[in-house]
């Protein structure tokens, strides 16, 4: 049986630790772009919502304006089409800021990986 000398273990200890350096360095990257994607629908659910709310809020001034205006019946037309479009973008809203409340920019995976597997002192873990 040949024994590896101290050299050679100490060149695979480098080895093995840069590829380790790496494997995580990579790892966080993935995990950070999947959350950029979830980031990213989430914002743009949220500016959709955001321009519905808008002209809905448009829509409702005319609505003002209208049935002060005339007192009749289009003004409650315009009145009910902003309302509408005002529980529409409220909800759209309110589906984009939940999928943003739950992005985090942060590689958990990663972190949690490098606490267990690294030795840590207990009080960083």
């Amino acid at each position: 049986m040949q024994r590896e000398s101290f050299g050679e273990l100490l060149g695979q200890l480098v080895s093995h630790s840069a590829s380790l350096v790496r494997d995580e360095v990579k790892l966080a990257k993935q995990e950070m772009l999947e959350e950029l994607l979830s980031f990213k629908s989430g914002a743009i659910t949220l500016v959709i919502g955001a321009a519905l709310v808008w002209i809905a809020l448009l829509t409702l001034c005319a609505a003002v304006v209208m049935g002060l205006s005339a007192f009749m019946g289009p003004g409650m037309a315009a009145l009910a089409t902003g309302a509408g479009l005002a529980v529409i973008g409220g909800v759209i809203a309110f589906v984009g800021f939940r999928q943003l409340k739950k992005t985090t920019l942060k590689p958990e995976m990663s972190i949690r990986s490098l606490k267990e597997d690294k030795g840590w002192p207990k009080e960083m873990r």
